[in-house]
Formats: C-alpha cells, sequence, structure tokens
C-alpha cells in the first residue's frame, strides 16, 4: 500500500506541471485564477496522501485548512474580477 500512495504521490506532482505552465502562460486572467485553484487541489490531495503514508491524522488538519484558503481566495480573485472591487464599501455620506 505504501508502494501505491508514492505512485499516487508522483502522479499528482507530475500532474501539476502542466497546471503550473497555465498558470504562467495566461492567456486570461480567469484561466490563471482557474489554474491557481487546481493547483490548491493538487496540494490539498497532496497533503492528504502524506497523512495515509505517515499514518497521521495531523496533516488532515493542514489539508482542511489549505482548503478553506483556497476556497476564500479563489473568491475573492472571481469578486474581484467581475466587479474590481473585494470589499464593496457604503458611500452614502
Amino acid at each position: 500500500m505504501d508502494y501505491f500512495i508514492l505512485i499516487l504521490i508522483v502522479l499528482i506532482s507530475l500532474t501539476m506541471i502542466p497546471i503550473i505552465y497555465r498558470l504562467v502562460k495566461g492567456p486570461t486572467a480567469p484561466d490563471r485564477i482557474i489554474a491557481l485553484d487546481a493547483i490548491g487541489v493538487c496540494i490539498i490531495a497532496l497533503v492528504g496522501l502524506f497523512s495515509i503514508y505517515v499514518k497521521t491524522s495531523f496533516y488532515v488538519e493542514i489539508a482542511l485548512l489549505l482548503a478553506i484558503l483556497s476556497f476564500i481566495g479563489t473568491t475573492a480573485f472571481s469578486k474581484f474580477l467581475e466587479k474590481g472591487d473585494i470589499i464593496e464599501r457604503d458611500n452614502s455620506n
């Protein structure tokens, strides 16, 4: 089972290469946001697999934290692209 997990870690790491290419090359900002989100998913998967490999649940908490941060980051970038501002200010004064 350990060899299988190591193979999965290597395969997920290799799949990150074209995603990183898309993050750097673009061509548009939404492409880069999707690539950044996909990298976050791959890192979460790698942390989860590493947690299984070392037989501890400590890294699962790190994976959950990364998932929350990835979701917030993707949402903030998307809102910024759509509206040009992340935090809406009240200008009624």
